[in-house]
């Protein structure tokens, strides 16, 4: 399996070690390296044992790949943004069981659109929230649940301009599940 350091590389990027993230501009030491372990432990504020609380797993990892789509596969932006819009449009209540189908139904659905790709926005235009922002400021659970939602829906907003084919991958989705 490849790590974030192998797809940057592969996707032409070189990650800066220190310093700001160079994508997102979460206010780190070690870049992206400290966003992504901030991403990987920084939010045990929440418990997310309780079923309810698994939206904001979703939400923290949509948001979060959103805003560095450069350390993952291309077609991670189409997964990512559609969960978003289906949470966010649809109000689905997302389970860990709708992932892998909506992961197959994209497999399908890039069979027919091999070269459409999802540019991401500018860097450091993906949303004005970031993960330091969230650790600095949540007090408490309810104002991380607060702001993990609100990160999602401003990095959601950033790509708006693709929202018109996570529309039809939603629909296809919707209609075979």
């Amino acid at each position: 399996m490849q790590d974030y350091i192998d797809l940057a590389a592969k996707n032409g990027v070189t990650l800066l070690d220190d310093g700001n993230c160079q994508f997102c501009g979460a206010n780190t030491q070690r870049g992206i390296h400290e966003c992504l372990e901030i991403f990987n432990l920084g939010f045990q504020i929440i418990d997310f044992s309780p079923i309810e609380n698994h939206i904001y797993r979703f939400l923290i990892v949509d948001a979060h790949t959103l805003q560095h789509p450069e350390i993952h596969g291309r077609w991670n932006n189409h997964f990512h943004l559609t969960r978003l819009h289906l949470i966010f449009k649809y109000q689905m209540q997302w389970t860990y069981a709708l992932s892998p189908k909506l992961s197959d139904h994209l497999n399908k659905y890039k069979l027919q659109k091999e070269d459409e790709y999802l540019n991401p926005p500018e860097l450091l235009k993906r949303g004005n929230i970031t993960t330091t922002d969230i650790k600095e400021k949540a007090i408490n659970e309810e104002v991380c649940k607060e702001m993990i939602r609100e990160w999602a829906l401003t990095v959601y907003d950033k790509w708006s301009k693709y929202h018109n084919i996570v529309e039809e991958i939603a629909k296809g989705f919707l209609n075979r599940n």
